[in-house]
């Protein structure tokens, strides 16, 4: 019976590793990779909500413009997000179908 006690502890630590444990590591090498990747002109989010235009890139923060010669520092680690340019945006919506058209009048009206 001691043994089914050990195995019971192992299963339990496995799953804790698999539900809590790995999507962190995941999350967390995620959002590294997008701090790696930030670059000037990107448009961010920070964490708290400011929207902002990155103007300079250093070691532990950046500068961002967030309105009309309004600039700040923010640290790295508090960007949620790049967000996606307008004309990006753009470019991905698809066009509206043409109408077709009509060659005259139907038959039978």
């Amino acid at each position: 019976m001691a043994g089914g006690g050990f195995l019971l502890i192992i299963v339990a630590f496995a799953f804790l590793y698999f539900v809590l444990v790995r999507p962190q590591k995941r999350r967390q090498l995620q959002q590294q990779r997008l701090l790696d990747e930030i670059r000037v002109g990107d448009e961010i989010v920070t964490a708290g909500g400011l929207l902002g235009e990155i103007r300079e890139v250093h070691d532990d923060e950046v500068l961002v413009r967030i309105a009309p010669d309004l600039d700040v520092r923010v640290a790295r680690r508090a960007i949620a997000g790049i967000t996606p340019r307008e004309d990006e945006e753009d470019a991905g919506e698809l066009e509206p179908a043409p109408e077709p058209e009509e060659s005259g009048p139907t038959p039978g009206t």
